[in-house]
């Protein structure tokens, strides 16, 4: 057997739990290692480094959203225990994964002499060893590749909790060996070498973890992919491509924008706040892809009603956790950057809106994205990510010129609310579910209002009570938590989702306390 038939209530709690678990510890490294590479560095290689990860994720297009497709195709196959056709799929994606490895490998190399293009002409010659630098950031990218595929087939079977556990407890250990370095050394290309290396180390262990999950892998017969799989795949994947092309363009443009239009020094300060952005979204993204291989099963096992069921209440929890990030980011995120990273490195406060907008839009998107990739619907909405790139870039650079930041972060929000914001669901109901969108639309303008008024009253008392540093940032995300958590319960207390959060939260809690009794005894 592949696995224990373990409930999929199980396997989600446990690869959410390992998940947020391993990010909130990795929030608190990476501000220290963010804290010593400042005053280590500077600001100049806090741009480069932001800049460079940007464009080295514009890279990863070259993976066409293939892996997404076989891991679709895997849902069944281990739901049924088909080994043989397992076993087919996992020789398929070594193949084409080391292809893509040596594809992103070569474009870094031919773009060496093309980076210049990407930053101010007054500010190039700032930046000693740029082509090594950069280079180093690409064969980063390029090795994972080579051992990715075991650690697909580790996530589908809904173990997801491991590979979490290899990234953070390895993330953890680079990060220590980073700063030590930085403090001794100063040397940039020393702290992409110990990343490097980390990044090898992780993907050799958490393969050997996959071989003694999943010996037949180690198998020599192995059987040609069916027709029926691999015309599938194929058609996914050209789907995929576009929706790899919209959400690298929407996701990997805008510092590469700034560096443009403003400068390398306007990326370092933007990157602080995408620290945390970021970070927070890993954390939304781990709880959410926890949660993708049991609704693949699900799509694969149950019928649809109960499909749509799910849908709502994961929906209602999205919204929960959406609103209280939101609120929490624009009343007190200055305080942080204040305390951290210094006072100058805070940003405008209508800047802060319109980087609070996007994160808004893109996280109450999560439920329809987690079952779109589910179901794998990604044929059918495949020519809205194209236009959602094309209207992004067009955008954004004309109002970056017009209004600077405000209009780089502008663009991106016009063009995903004229685009995924609405065809989406659209195509999820449709298509997966089978129902009407009415229902969605109508909670997902309440939940958009809720969070617009909860922000604006967060931050006026944030700044009536007169927080200040990093304290008062404690002092304002409880603040937030308890004015959001409140308003929601009195809202949404006789809601069918809030009754069956409020019975899994009892039973969860009851759970711990038979096991501290049990422990005692």
């Amino acid at each position: 057997m592949i696995m224990e038939k373990q409930s999929r209530t199980r396997n989600s709690l446990i690869n959410i739990i390992t998940a947020v678990s391993g990010q909130g510890i990795g929030i608190i490294v990476s501000f220290v290692a963010r804290i010593i590479f400042i005053r280590q560095l500077g600001e100049v290689y806090l741009g480069i480094n932001s800049l460079y990860t940007n464009i080295v994720g514009l890279l990863s297009l070259a993976e066409l959203g293939v892996g997404t497709a076989i891991n679709y195709s895997l849902y069944k196959p281990l739901a049924e225990n088909d080994i043989p056709a397992i076993k087919s799929l996992m020789a398929l994606y070594r193949k084409v994964y080391t292809v893509i490895g040596f594809i992103i490998l070569g474009i870094g190399i031919f773009l060496l002499p093309f980076l210049d293009m990407f930053m101010k002409a007054t500010e190039t010659s700032e930046i000693p060893h740029k082509h090594l630098i950069f280079f180093l950031f690409v064969l980063n990218s390029s090795v994972s590749y080579f051992y990715s595929f075991k650690r697909a087939l580790v996530i589908s079977d809904q173990k997801r909790y491991l590979a979490t556990l290899y990234r953070y407890i390895f993330f953890v250990l680079m990060n220590v060996l980073q700063i030590i370095f930085l403090i001794l050394t100063k040397d940039f290309i020393i702290f992409l070498l110990i990343a490097l290396f980390s990044t090898v180390l992780e993907n050799i262990l958490i393969s050997r973890k996959a071989d003694q999950l999943y010996p037949f892998l180690k198998e020599k017969d192995i059987e040609k992919v069916s027709k029926e799989t691999t015309d599938s795949i194929k058609k996914n994947t050209v789907a995929l491509l576009f929706h790899k092309v919209g959400s690298s363009v929407v996701n990997s443009t805008d510092n590469i924008l700034i560096a443009q239009i403003i400068g390398i020094v306007a990326v370092g300060v933007y990157s602080n706040y995408q620290l945390i952005i970021n970070a927070l979204n890993i954390v939304i993204a781990q709880f959410f892809m926890a949660l993708t291989a049991s609704i693949g099963n699900l799509g694969a096992t149950e019928n649809v009603e109960k499909s749509e069921s799910i849908f709502y209440k994961i929906f209602f929890l999205n919204f929960w956790i959406d609103c209280i990030i939101s609120v929490s980011i624009f009343a007190c995120i200055d305080l942080l950057i204040g305390s951290w990273f210094g006072n100058h490195l805070i940003l405008d406060k209508l800047v802060l809106a319109t980087i609070v907008i996007n994160f808004y839009i893109y996280q109450i998107r999560r439920t329809v994205m987690t079952y779109r990739d589910a179901y794998g619907l990604f044929w059918n909405d495949r020519y809205k990510a194209l236009a959602e790139a094309i209207l992004n870039i067009v955008i954004s650079i004309y109002l970056g010129f017009k209004l600077g930041l405000v209009g780089i972060f502008l663009g991106t929000i016009i063009s995903t609310t004229i685009t995924s914001l609405w065809i989406e669901p659209y195509i999820l109901f449709k298509y997966g579910l089978k129902r009407s969108t009415v229902t969605y639309f109508k909670r997902l303008a309440q939940y958009s209002v809720i969070t617009l008024v909860a922000s604006l009253v967060c931050s006026y008392l944030v700044s009536l009570f007169h927080f200040n540093g990093f304290l008062g940032f404690i002092q304002g995300v409880v603040l937030s938590v308890v004015v959001v958590s409140s308003v929601i319960s009195l809202l949404f207390w006789k809601t069918e989702e809030f009754q069956y959060f409020k019975k899994l939260l009892l039973k969860f809690q009851n759970m711990i306390l038979k096991y501290l009794k049990t422990s005692r005894s």
